[in-house]
This record gives structure tokens, C-alpha cells and sequence, in this order.
């Protein structure tokens, strides 16, 4: 029997309903990997930012239980560098070692905690500032969809919880599974680039064309060498007029948009197939295994043959 992996979830006032629900939406899909509480800091119903409250089964010792917690977010009004002497004490129920996720505004709650002390974090692009004024020996990076910092898992708004539950999925049984759950729930199992495509921008002149066309056309050719003059043309765009539309559009620059979408097919083929290194590196268009290694290890912290062997233990 797989281990099956406890998420508790802690609903605070003035929590998003929407935002309340994804992990166990997400998590219950995933073949009984994982069973999902949710409890909040007494036992009792809490506000949330809309016009109802919210009942739930357990109080604040469930989190002793905890394999994961996820901390949803809340109102910005009620975010503080301090935390109520309540959520400080169930916060201190969680066991050392527990992985920590947050969502949004979620990222305050942990930071005033301690939990993300010389860390990196992110939290929703409209509040970095706010974030970073709370809390600067926090390294925020406020251009990306979710950060994996290990154990610390810190996710933007909204639609980001989707991303960042099924990023655990994938990293706890491979891309198989989180496809899966992807499917099941109607979600796309991995957004492209960060967050400067949901910032907002001025409306683009009529008739402004889009790269997602040439972004389709790259990646079925991504064994291939690409340049940014191949897909500049491909978008019959000028290379600065391409570079920027692209940036706008998925928040990435081309290069490092291609670098990501080469280490995501490479993940899916150390997961799905027994091809070597080299040849791995071939089909995604790196010109060597060293190349791919290197490339792999700046993205997610480890080896091809690490990440292999990581995927077979899960699976098993």
C-alpha cells in the first residue's frame, strides 16, 4: 500500500473560499495518495471574505498530524507582521519536518511565523511591495507562479494554488499522476512563464499579433536548434518587436521560455522512459548530456539519474 500522505489545511478569518478548497480539490483527485482536513485555530466556523461563513470538522490539533499544511489566503486588510496569539499557537502545533504551502497572502501568515527566515518566497505581484516592507530579510521574487524552497512551498493568487498542489503532486509520484489529476479537475497540468502576464499592462494597439502561434511551433520542434531570429520570423515579427511581445505575453524571455519548456519534456522522459542521458538531451534539444545536466540541476536542484531514481521510488 502507498504511504498516504495527510494535508491539513488551516482556514483563518477572513479566508477566500475559493482559494479554501484547493487543496482538497486537488489532492482527493490524486488516486487516494493523500487524505485532506481542514481545520482552523479553535474548532469553530470562520468568516470568510464573503458574504457567508465557514464550518469545518476539526480544530487546531490536526495539524499535529500534518505530513503537509497549506495556508490559503486571506483578506489583505488582516495581514500583520505579528500574528494573533491563536494562529501563532496552532502554527506551533505543526511537527518539524512538515511541508509548508501557501497560497497568496498565505505567504504573511508563514513569514510572520519564521517559517520563511532566509528564504525565497512570492506571494501575489500586488502586494511585493507590501510583502517585501514587512518582511526584507525575506528574498521575495514576485515574477514567478510558485517557489519550491524544499520543505517551503509559497504560491501567488489564486489560480497559483491549482499550480503549485499539482507541482507537489508531481515532484511527490511523478508527472503521470499529476497529469491525471490535471485531466480530472480541467486544469492545465503546467502554465507557461510567471506572473508579468497577469500584471496589468495597456491594451494592445488593434491588430497587435500574438507569439502564442510561434510558441506552439517551437515546441513540437524542440530537438531542434532554435534561435530568437527563427521564431522572430516565424512570428514575421523584428527581433526587439518579438522579444518584447513574447516577454508581455508569457513573462519569460524566449531563451529562458525554451530553456523551461526543454527541462519539462526532459522530466517526462526520465519519468516515462528508460532512454540514456545523452539521448534524453538529444530529443529535447540540448546539444550534450552535460548541457541537460547542468540545465536540470539550476531548475530543480538535482541530476538526471537523481531525479530518475526519485520518480521510480515514488512510483513504486
Amino acid at each position: 500500500m502507498p504511504h498516504v500522505e495527510r494535508v491539513v489545511v488551516l482556514a483563518l478569518d477572513g479566508v477566500y473560499p475559493f482559494e479554501l478548497g484547493i487543496a482538497s480539490r486537488i489532492f482527493n483527485a490524486a488516486d487516494g495518495r493523500y487524505e485532506v482536513l481542514t481545520c482552523t485555530v479553535d474548532g469553530q466556523p470562520v468568516r470568510s471574505n464573503a458574504d457567508f461563513t465557514i464550518g469545518v470538522e476539526h480544530g487546531p490539533e490536526a495539524l499535529r498530524t500534518a505530513d503537509t499544511v497549506v495556508v490559503p489566503p486571506i483578506d489583505p486588510a488582516r495581514v500583520s507582521a505579528e500574528l494573533p496569539d491563536e494562529v501563532s499557537s496552532a502554527l506551533a502545533l505543526i511537527p518539524e519536518g512538515a511541508r509548508l504551502v501557501s497560497i497568496c497572502t498565505g505567504a504573511f501568515v508563514l513569514a510572520a511565523a519564521g517559517f520563511l527566515d532566509g528564504r525565497t518566497a512570492t506571494t501575489h505581484w500586488n502586494l511585493a511591495d507590501r510583502f517585501r516592507a514587512m518582511f526584507p530579510r525575506i528574498a521575495l521574487d514576485p515574477g514567478v507562479l510558485f517557489v519550491d524552497d524544499g520543505t517551503v512551498l509559497t504560491s501567488a493568487g489564486a489560480a497559483s494554488g491549482v499550480d503549485v498542489c499539482l507541482h507537489i503532486v508531481r515532484k511527490d509520484h511523478g508527472s503521470e499522476l499529476a497529469n491525471k489529476v490535471a485531466r480530472r479537475c480541467v486544469v492545465p497540468p503546467f502554465r507557461e512563464g510567471g506572473q508579468a502576464q497577469y500584471i496589468e499592462q495597456p491594451v494592445p494597439e488593434s491588430g497587435t499579433l500574438s507569439t502564442a502561434a510561434t510558441r506552439e511551433w517551437a515546441l513540437a520542434r524542440l530537438d531542434e536548434p532554435i534561435t530568437l531570429a527563427d521564431l522572430a520570423a516565424h512570428a514575421r515579427m523584428s527581433l526587439r518587436t518579438f522579444a518584447r511581445r513574447f516577454s508581455d505575453e508569457v513573462g519569460l524571455s524566449p531563451g529562458r521560455w525554451l530553456i523551461q519548456q526543454r527541462v519539462a519534456r526532459a522530466r517526462h522522459l526520465l519519468e516515462s522512459s528508460d532512454l540514456s542521458v545523452d539521448r534524453i538531451a538529444g530529443r529535447v534539444g540540448f546539444a550534450t548530456g552535460a548541457s541537460l545536466r547542468q540545465h536540470l540541476h539550476a531548475s530543480i536542484g538535482v541530476s538526471p539519474q537523481a531525479y530518475r531514481r526519485t520518480f521510480q521510488a515514488a512510483a513504486r
